[in-house]
């Protein structure tokens, strides 16, 4: 890898891509020794075409088997290379796993996890049970959770507008205490800087749709916020799953979140059904007044 300077720092671009891929094949977006990463695949990309080797900074650490509709990315190169031909060659490198949708330089103070104020997840459910008359065909299988039980979707709805708001979500963080600060389905920092030790999360949106793909319906949650701890919205979705098929009540949810206690609540729904949909900045990825497109 190559090695930068602080001097030379001071004369790279920062640059923002979006990506999107399909996380089956991967052990999650944090690079890990002998294991494949999208962080270590986009790392190694990078440093094929341009001779660089920066670790990408993602906006939050998704999980081994979770998707990625509009993750973002940052990171510094020394190399000046247009904006359009990077997307191009990075296309071209990186294996059909992954594509990156937008690539621009932007100004120096951003960075993908720090300067994000919110982000929205989605999480999806085909039911397979006998009434639903489906059976998960082998090109879902890999991005819906197929669940045997009967949901109720109202309860389901109801149960989503129980999270809106400011609320302590220690009781859907990961049981693993090591890994309960974690946010982003793996990060180690808070989306607005929220302090590591706190389990408090803003929740400004949550709510169930029913739609239907290739005459397959599928539940999708959708949910956005100022942050996630580990396994939170996959634990929030076994929660309202057990509320929707009548495993569970709605107002048991208050006391739920009140017992600060993993054990509480319901449990955690498999990656392959989440996707980190998109990320929301406030004028932070701004363009470089510096860079040159051309």
């Amino acid at each position: 890898m190559t090695e930068i300077t602080q001097a030379e720092l001071q004369q790279t671009q920062n640059w923002k891509l979006t990506l999107a891929y399909d996380g089956t094949d991967f052990h999650g977006w944090q690079v890990q020794p002998d294991r494949r990463t999208v962080q270590g695949e986009l790392q190694a990309a990078l440093e094929r075409l341009v001779g660089e080797g920066p670790l990408p900074q993602g906006s939050g650490r998704t999980d081994a088997g979770v998707h990625a509709l509009g993750q973002v990315a940052s990171f510094s190169l020394k190399a000046r290379i247009p904006a359009a031909n990077l997307m191009r060659a990075l296309n071209r490198t990186l294996s059909g796993s992954i594509r990156v949708l937008e690539a621009r330089v932007v100004q120096g103070q951003f960075h993908a996890r720090h300067s994000a104020v919110a982000k929205t997840y989605e999480y999806r459910v085909l039911p397979v049970e006998p009434a639903s008359d489906q059976i998960c065909p082998p090109f879902l299988a890999r991005y819906v959770y197929a669940y045997s039980w009967r949901v109720n979707l109202e309860l389901l709805q109801q149960a989503a507008s129980a999270f809106v708001g400011e609320h302590d979500f220690r009781s859907f963080a990961a049981s693993d205490p090591d890994l309960s600060m974690r946010t982003d389905e793996g990060a180690h920092d808070g989306v607005v800087r929220l302090s590591a030790s706190t389990t408090v999360r803003a929740i400004f949106g949550s709510e169930w749709h029913k739609q239907t793909s290739d005459g397959f319906h599928q539940l999708v949650y959708r949910v956005r916020g100022n942050g996630f701890l580990h396994h939170m919205v996959r634990n929030l979705v076994g929660t309202m799953l057990d509320v929707g098929r009548g495993f569970m009540k709605v107002d048991e949810i208050p006391g739920i979140l009140a017992a600060g206690n993993r054990g509480a609540a319901g449990p955690t729904a498999p990656g392959r059904g989440l996707f980190l949909r998109s990320v929301e900045y406030d004028g932070a990825d701004r363009k470089s007044p510096n860079c040159n497109d051309v």
